[in-house]
């Protein structure tokens, strides 16, 4: 992982949450090197962009001293005619000026929108393969963060690049041409410049602190916001609106609070160059006098002074800004090119290769696996599938049955020396994790649909999947009826998770989404426990039709389902206490029969008189 200027706090990079509340420096070169890539295609727009700052600059410079040229050649000479080739110079400095600018600004957003375009395709797909374990140290408003508004950030960098490169030209330009009217009026000029630095050095540590600030409270504001809207559902259920409100509220009020103070903080400087700007001005104006009283300096040399120093402020109080404008850009680039160059935890091996055609074994060799170190909730598990047996497994809540099952699909690896997972003899972290997903499905126990149609979402994946096959998987799971239903059949349109759906309608269009490539593996996690028992009785009575053939593995909370699994495994505190069929397992009286027995007196219970 890239470490850029010290900005990455290490309890930042030793638990591996994206930081937000580090702040850069105004310039970082490896940030810059970074965009570099980004840029080049659009190098003759920025060279553009470039040539027009520095006509800009140019023209801006050159306001003053052609109105010297104006009062001291021609208006205190009486000379109009020599006055109207000034006042056509003036305007046609003013046009060029405004092209100028016009140029710059037009190529600087079109250079900045295409590296925004890019910046944002490649955090995409980076986003896209990271490992499941990335999201669970990651909360979704941090990175919706990264991705929006940490490029913005950064893309910004380049017109206030430009504009500060201008400012400083303007300010070298400014200083020499004073100088080149007057040595000594030119250092009166600037005597009250050593307060300014001053000034600046006392200011920008409150100003960074300020702006930490603002950025902290903004992510805790993204993260509250986006963690009451995922969950909308548990709120109302639970009526937890009010007391959300006033916990968001405290939220939003430190956002509110950090911002005023920020701007506060900003506001302070303004007045500050305004004051040094009238100090000069007067000092100008007081010495200048006497040298024009004297004839040591031309009158339009003095009005020039004054506007010279007029405008030696004003890109002061732009670079002032820009400043922290720059910091920002800087950082959310070390943000940004610290998320990019985070490597997926689960990678596939130097010379993996495609896992071939499968029958559909599966062996669990002495795993054991945990998610933090030392604390495992595996622990040295042995399991064996045949092809096409139906595998239950079943346990307490914490035994392991989900981590079993990531395993085997590979969103986590089982570490060296901790056992291995084998598929027809392969172990499966050697072979490429797409060729894996291939030939496996898994249906999850909460059915998330794409926004998109029906069609869309069965197919997923498989969009070269033929009509007959998407249909098939929906008659083979029970949901061609239901959607033949629905307003456009098969094109009706799904909205976000597909809540114009209900539970089991979603569900079982995970269901056939997962067999529409025909997988030889098929895992279930859960995948009847939201659905009523009438849905399930359906997708059991498909899933006896599917699984001929198929190796499946199955978790299940309701132990009724998995009484026909050709072999149930019982998981307790991250061991196989129990392997056998179901009646072999009621016979030993153990775990199993307990787990049975209370699932049966709930059931029994829920059922009326």
């Amino acid at each position: 992982m890239m470490m850029t200027g010290g900005f990455f706090r290490q309890a930042a990079r030793d638990s591996g949450r994206l930081d937000d509340e580090v702040f850069g420096n105004a310039f970082n070169y490896r940030v810059v090197a970074r965009m570099v890539p980004y840029v080049m295609p659009y190098k003759g727009l920025l060279t553009l962009a470039i040539a027009a700052m520095l006509v800009f600059t140019a023209t801006q410079v050159a306001v003053p001293w052609i109105i010297k040229l104006g009062i001291d050649q021609f208006i205190t000479k009486g000379d109009s005619g020599g006055l109207a080739w000034i006042v056509a110079i003036f305007v046609g400095n003013a046009m060029l000026n405004w092209g100028a600018n016009f140029t710059q600004e037009l190529t600087i957003a079109r250079v900045g929108q295409n590296m925004l375009y890019s910046l944002r395709k490649d955090m995409f797909r980076h986003l896209q393969s990271q490992s499941v374990s990335f999201y669970d140290k990651n909360e979704v408003g941090r990175i919706m963060s990264r991705v929006l508004g940490d490029v913005n950030q950064l893309q910004e960098f380049l017109s206030v690049a430009v504009i500060t490169v201008g400012d400083l030209l303007s300010l070298v330009g400014i200083v020499a041409a004073v100088l080149v009217l007057s040595v000594e009026l030119g250092l009166i000029s600037l005597v009250t410049l050593p307060f300014l630095i001053l000034v600046m050095a006392v200011w920008q540590p409150f100003a960074r602190k300020a702006f930490v600030r603002v950025r902290r409270a903004a992510a805790i504001v993204n993260g509250a916001l986006n963690e009451n809207i995922t969950g909308v559902r548990v709120v109302q259920a639970m009526n937890r609106q009010e007391r959300n409100a006033e916990l968001f509220d405290e939220k939003n009020r430190e956002n509110l609070d950090s911002a005023v103070h920020a701007t506060r903080i900003s506001s302070g400087l303004l007045p500050t160059v305004d004051m040094l700007t009238a100090i000069s001005i007067g000092l100008v104006l007081f010495f200048g006098a006497r040298l024009v009283g004297s004839n040591a300096l031309e009158v339009g040399a003095l009005v020039a002074f004054v506007m010279y120093i007029q405008r030696f402020f004003d890109p002061i109080r732009s670079l002032t800004m820009q400043y922290t404008q720059l910091q920002r850009a800087m950082a959310s680039g070390v943000r940004i090119f610290e998320l990019l160059d985070t490597q997926p935890a689960l990678k596939d091996r130097p010379g993996a290769g495609d896992l071939p055609p499968i029958r559909g074994e599966i062996q669990f060799r002495d795993v054991s696996y945990g998610y933090v170190e030392g604390e495992d909730v595996l622990k040295h598990v042995d399991l064996h599938a045949l092809p096409g047996q139906t595998v239950a497994i079943v346990g307490p809540t914490g035994a392991g049955k989900t981590t079993l099952v990531s395993l085997l699909s590979r969103f986590y690896d089982v570490p060296e020396g901790r056992g291995a997972i084998l598929i027809d003899g392969h172990d499966v972290r050697d072979v490429t994790r797409d060729s894996l997903a291939r030939q496996t499905s898994m249906v999850l126990q909460e059915p998330f649909l794409f926004t998109g149609t029906v069609r869309e979402n069965i197919k997923y994946i498989h969009q070269d999947a033929p009509e007959e096959r998407v249909v098939s998987a929906a008659k083979a799971v029970g949901a061609h009826d239901f959607i033949e239903k629905l307003d456009d059949g098969y094109d009706t349109f799904l909205h976000e998770r597909g809540v114009n759906l209900s539970v089991g309608q979603r569900q079982l269009i995970s269901f056939a989404r997962a067999i529409v490539d025909d997988p030889r593996i098929l895992i279930l996690d859960e995948a009847t426990a939201n659905i009523d028992s009438h849905t399930e009785m359906l997708i059991q009575r498909a899933l006896r039709r599917l699984l001929r053939g198929r190796t499946a593995i199955v978790i299940a909370h309701r132990l009724s389902t998995i009484r026909g699994a050709d072999k149930i495994v019982v998981l307790n505190h991250g061991r196989v206490e129990e392997v056998g069929a179901h009646d072999e397992l009621m016979d030993q009286n153990g775990l199993y029969a307990h787990l049975y027995a209370m699932n049966f007196a709930a059931l029994k219970a829920a059922l009326p008189e």
